[in-house]
């Protein structure tokens, strides 16, 4: 049975059943886990379903997703079973200035589960990649659905070296990691995420008041780096990251003059030998 959901024993499909029983009860943020075959993208679906009146708490995972995209629009792509790829509608009250915080509060919270779980040093790069070391384990995509938030990761956990979608990614297979079940991970990071958020929105969205802005800073594999930055426009920042603002964007201190930057693709200088 060559397209069975159980044909490569390494890679397991994921239960719908087991993860509602564990994740959704009285009084938590999720509010029903579906996992699907195979989708275009988690995120577009989720965002549609945000705009039909979906509730909030609601989790989309696929197996299989053929026409994922990260920042920039980028593709992002895996075989089946081998990552967790998934999307979470949330429709937070806050200030909307705040909710650009959002992406970041799931990295942090992603970062911190697996970190726990896999037993390996993960890293954000500004604005919200999951790095060890610097290859990238897992990318963050946050969208606006009307009043709601869709915010989908694509984690690598099983891909052999020749499956990576660029040379520059791992996995956590790769890295050797402890836990590369992705089961007991999508739960580990989605109760994360759900810690994070509570905090955060009883804050008002205030990333000091929660602690959101010093866990991020924590975590942080860009600041104190020496960076090139890739604006709109084709224009380049090169200096040293110095911190992240209450609004969760980059500071950038470049001869002499401090530039706070609220996007673009960061690029990590190597330092010089």
């Amino acid at each position: 049975m060559p397209d069975s959901r159980y044909s490569d024993l390494d890679r397991p499909p994921l239960s719908e059943v087991a993860l509602n029983r564990a994740l959704v009860h009285p009084g938590s943020l999720w509010t029903g886990v579906s996992v699907v075959e195979s989708t275009g993208s988690t995120n577009a679906d989720l965002a549609e379903s945000a705009r039909q009146g979906a509730e909030e708490g609601r989790v989309l995972v696929a197996e299989s997703q053929v026409a994922g995209r990260g920042r920039l629009g980028r593709t992002w792509t895996a075989p089946p079973r081998s990552g967790l790829t998934v999307s979470a509608l949330l429709r937070p009250r806050v200030p909307v200035a705040a909710q650009g915080w959002l992406a970041l509060l799931y990295g942090v919270a992603a970062a911190s589960a697996v970190r726990r779980l896999a037993e390996v040093d993960v890293r954000l790069k500004w604005p919200n990649d999951l790095l060890i070391g610097e290859r990238k384990l897992a990318g963050i995509l946050a969208e606006r659905a009307d009043d709601a938030v869709v915010i989908g990761m694509g984690l690598n956990v099983s891909l052999k070296p020749e499956e990576l979608p660029v040379e520059t990614a791992t996995s956590l297979a790769i890295e050797q990691a402890a836990c590369v079940d992705r089961d007991p991970l999508l739960r580990a990071v989605l109760r994360e995420v759900e810690r994070h958020y509570r905090d955060w929105s009883e804050a008002g969205g205030d990333a000091d008041a929660c602690g959101l802005r010093a866990a991020y800073q924590a975590s942080s594999a860009t600041i104190g780096r020496q960076v090139r930055i890739e604006l709109p426009g084709d224009q380049v920042l090169t200096g040293q990251a110095t911190g992240i603002d209450q609004a969760g964007h980059l500071q950038v201190t470049a001869h002499g003059q401090r530039h706070t930057l609220s996007a673009g693709d960061v690029v990590h200088v190597r330092a010089s030998s």
